[in-house]
């Protein structure tokens, strides 16, 4: 396949995503959607959200792992109704808007992820993390920051396979969501095909580097970009609002 000149940044950037993900669990959407949506708006969320599924099925397939979805049934379950909520939002609003949510809500998780909050890990916190992930991961494409809440207290191991077991099962709804509404056309297939190999490569880089550094660096280092990219997106937004 041809690659054009933003394409190819596009490939990196799912890669980075795909590699701090693959490392911490989480990242991928937080750090890819929005770099991605200043690209090349379309790319939200279909393409961001088949990546994220495609993601999923690398990281359970590698980790040998059976599909560890016991703990997270509360909030697998609570992902339908948000995903609807999220697909009637994203009905409604322009694109510009679009951008500022998407912004806003990863702004807010970045800032969220500096001090956490004390959020335990039972059913009512899953299934109230799994409606807002439904919401925000079916209009945004950045699903994760809820999620990984309610999972701060649990091992790096455990959260990372049941995170991988719940986007796995519940992105597909998303999907069909956004199939049904009519959100979702045949050339995002197209971009998604193109993109899929940073996935793979990404996944596969995390691997080998899995066990040989400080857990705590790449975790910094996703926070500030994230933060970076949240804000140009919503200055972004607004200059598109204002002009």
């Amino acid at each position: 396949m041809d690659y054009s000149g933003s394409e190819c940044l596009a490939l990196l950037i799912v890669l980075g995503g795909s590699l701090v993900q693959g490392l911490l669990g989480i990242g991928f959407g937080l750090l890819a959607a929005p770099l991605l949506y200043l690209l090349e708006p379309s790319y939200v969320p279909g393409p961001i959200l088949l990546l994220g599924f495609l993601l999923a099925s690398c990281m359970l397939l590698g980790n040998r792992q059976s599909l560890a979805w016991r703990r997270p049934l509360p909030a697998i379950l609570a992902r339908l109704p948000g995903a609807w909520c999220g697909g009637l939002l994203l009905g409604v609003l322009p694109s510009a808007w679009l951008g500022l949510l998407l912004g806003a809500c990863v702004l807010l998780a970045t800032l969220t992820s500096y001090r956490w909050l004390e959020v335990r890990c039972n059913p009512r916190n899953l299934a109230i993390a799994g409606f807002c992930s439904g919401l925000m991961g079916t209009a945004t494409s950045v699903g994760g920051p809820p999620m990984a809440l309610v999972y701060q207290s649990c091992s790096r191991i455990s959260a990372r396979d049941e995170l991988a077991a719940f986007f796995l099962l519940t992105t597909p709804v998303s999907v069909l969501f956004l199939l049904y509404q009519g959100r979702m056309p045949l050339d995002y297939l197209h971009s998604t095909l193109k993109l899929a190999p940073g996935v793979v490569a990404g996944y596969a880089l995390a691997r080998c580097l899995d066990g040989r550094f400080d857990k705590r660096s790449p975790r910094q280092l996703l926070l500030l970009l994230s933060l970076l990219a949240a804000s140009g997106l919503l200055m972004h937004s607004l200059w598109r609002l204002l002009a």
